[in-house]
């Protein structure tokens, strides 16, 4: 299999463990493409790449736009603050003008979970879900799983924490169904206000102990606290998030020597971990940011039909 036979990239748990490791085998060719001197090829050129963020992102985004345009792409930055849908404009207006421009891909973001769903039913073009809601964040999810892959070759019995607001968050949706599928265990860590039970019909194991999980993990990813996206005081303080669930410089000591610490960005500097744990070799988030180009390029590349990719031309000047 060389391409995904399939229009869309919604969400993780649509796709098979092959696609999932079809997307992360041509990320591994689209990254190594970063070291030439020209970084181009022109898989899309002559195709549109539409930009569709009804919710703030500036990683997301500046991922996939550099990911369009160095597969050559025409790339259209819709912002939403200053079009009509300020004026009222409905999604489904919105998709009409999208299609009478003649749109071959649409990245979408939106405050709604499964808007991309309703996107992709009805428009011609390819969707690809940037977040929709609490609901999923699948190139978060494969860039993620990709990260992993690349520093030990397989995600397959490793044991996976990932840590902090999981309630409101569709990164962690989307983490435990690629981590599931590629066969690793997942625990979730964090107060039970923001780590709800209902969590374990994904098959993972909840800790509130991050003291106690620490020491058995070979992967810790820990989460942004969405303080936009809750309701309500789910726990007393940053301070005591800080104290109880934060990776600290003493909190490190407790793991394994070679621990892989993530974050899906941006970071609380003195919430989720502290300054110093991010500047530690284990520490993969500015490699995540750049593995996030070379995967969002290989969907890009995989949903226009994945051509062999040894006899991708340079792009030229």
């Amino acid at each position: 299999m060389n391409s995904l036979k399939r229009k869309d990239l919604l969400d993780i748990q649509s796709l098979s463990t092959e696609e999932i490791n079809l997307i992360c085998r041509s990320a591994k060719y689209f990254k190594d493409m970063f070291t030439r001197s020209v970084k181009s090829v022109p898989v899309l050129r002559g195709k549109t790449v539409c930009t569709l963020f009804y919710e703030p992102s500036t990683r997301t985004r500046l991922s996939f736009d550099l990911a369009a345009k160095r597969l050559s792409a025409d790339l259209i930055n819709f912002t939403v603050s200053t079009s009509s849908v300020v004026k009222g404009e409905s999604l489904i207006d919105t998709v009409h003008t999208l299609e009478a421009m003649k749109v071959d891909y649409i990245v979408m973001r939106h405050a709604a979970s499964m808007a991309p769903h309703f996107l992709s039913k009805n428009i011609n073009a390819s969707v690809i879900n940037a977040g929709d809601g609490f609901h999923a964040h699948p190139t978060q999810a494969l860039l993620d799983a990709y990260s992993i892959l690349e520093k030990r070759g397989s995600i397959e019995g490793l044991h996976i924490g990932i840590v902090g607001d999981i309630r409101h968050s569709r990164v962690a949706r989307s983490d435990i169904e690629a981590f599931k599928k590629l066969g690793a265990k997942v625990t979730l860590c964090g107060p039970p206000t923001l780590v709800p039970d209902e969590f374990r019909i994904y098959g993972v194991d909840i800790s509130y102990s991050l003291d106690d999980l620490l020491p058995h993990l070979d992967v810790i990813n820990l989460l942004r606290m969405q303080k936009e996206r809750q309701r309500g005081s789910l726990f007393p303080s940053l301070r005591e998030y800080h104290k109880n669930f934060a990776l600290t410089v003493e909190r490190f000591r407790r793991c394994r020597p070679d621990i892989i610490i993530m974050h899906p960005g941006p970071i609380n500097r003195g919430i989720e971990l502290d300054n110093a744990i991010v500047d530690l070799p284990n520490t993969i988030i500015n490699e995540q940011v750049t593995n996030g180009v070379a995967v969002r390029m290989s969907i890009f590349y995989l949903l226009a039909g994945g051509a062999p990719l040894e006899n991708l031309p340079e792009e030229q000047g």
